[in-house]
């Protein structure tokens, strides 16, 4: 599926394109895509999560977790996000788009979220099920065929308890902006010693992006 379904709202749509960076330069009334971001982020959470529950009686709650994580996770968006092409319709900074913005998995995995939030009240609740449905969930099969429901804090964790390295832990370095938009980076630590950071929306993708910056690093 690479044809997005229509926000009729342009003023919403471009909300959602629009990259914080991006109204440092800019002169016009618009807001960046944080707000639909964080809409769009728990509406995925719930559509995948009935979805999941409704059609994997058989899975306990770890698996589930760890499968919903797997669809959700920074890494599925932002290639879900370069599938739709919402890449080439982002607003960025002059900046942001030298440093390669329009190909950073944060940034795409984000706007990918904020679309969601946009057409969520663009549309309603079933037009977006579908998309959730034709680009999210349509890769459940590839995930239970490649044995990919590991998480990478998962495989972080058996990968340090393997080598029996130490323990394994996260430790919240910096927390910024409004209470509505908060960001958090995380440092992932072996005892004291620190592996790897990720910053997110929420601690939970921080987390995620931290222990996938430090499997990169060791698996180098």
């Amino acid at each position: 599926m690479k044809k997005l379904p229509a926000v009729k709202d342009k003023k919403l749509l471009t909300e959602a394109l629009t990259h914080r960076s991006y109204l440092n330069e800019s002169k016009d009334e618009i807001e960046s895509n944080e707000r639909l971001e964080f809409l769009g982020d728990s509406i995925l959470s719930f559509v995948v999560s009935k979805y999941l529950f409704k059609n994997f009686p058989h899975l306990n709650e770890g698996k589930l977790t760890n499968l919903r994580s797997q669809l959700v996770n920074t890494i599925m968006l932002a290639a879900l996000a370069r599938q739709v092409e919402l890449g080439k319709l982002l607003k960025l900074s002059k900046g942001e788009e030298d440093s390669g913005g329009r190909q950073n998995q944060s940034i795409l995995a984000d706007v990918f979220e904020a679309y969601i939030g946009a057409l969520f009240l663009d549309r309603g609740t079933e037009e977006t099920e579908k998309f959730i449905n034709q680009t999210v969930i349509a890769k459940v099969d590839e995930i239970i065929k490649n044995n990919l429901l590991k998480d990478p804090k998962s495989m972080l964790q058996e990968l340090v308890q393997s080598k029996k390295q130490g323990n394994l832990n996260y430790q919240v370095l910096e927390e910024k902006g409004p209470a509505h938009a908060k960001e958090f980076t995380i440092g992932v630590f072996i005892d004291a010693k620190l592996l790897a950071k990720g910053d997110g929306r929420s601690k939970q993708k921080a987390e995620e992006k931290a222990a996938k910056a430090a499997l990169d690093a060791i698996n180098s």
